[in-house]
């Protein structure tokens, strides 16, 4: 489980994006990860959001987390895995 610090912290970095909503998904939000575990972010954008600051948002969490994070938007969600995201999200 993410502590009261990383939430913070990915609520922080993730504002500058403007999010409808921030959510984890995965074994972060199972509460199964294990050490090295990746933090599944997802995102969903007003507008579209340009890659080059996806992947900064991305570069800078696993920076300030200390974990490998993948951040995806909610656009970009496969119609076949995102009902399997849908049922582990926890919206922070």
């Amino acid at each position: 489980m993410l502590s009261p610090k990383q939430i913070a912290i990915i609520k922080s970095i993730t504002s500058r994006l403007n999010p409808l909503f921030v959510g984890v998904y995965g074994s972060y939000a199972r509460g199964e990860e294990k050490p090295d575990s990746d933090l599944d972010v997802l995102i969903d954008v007003r507008n579209k959001t340009n890659l080059l600051d996806l992947i900064e948002i991305e570069q800078e969490l696993t920076q300030e987390l200390n974990l490998k994070v993948d951040l995806i938007t909610y656009r970009s969600l496969n119609s076949l895995i995102k009902p399997y995201i849908e049922k582990d999200l926890i919206l922070l």
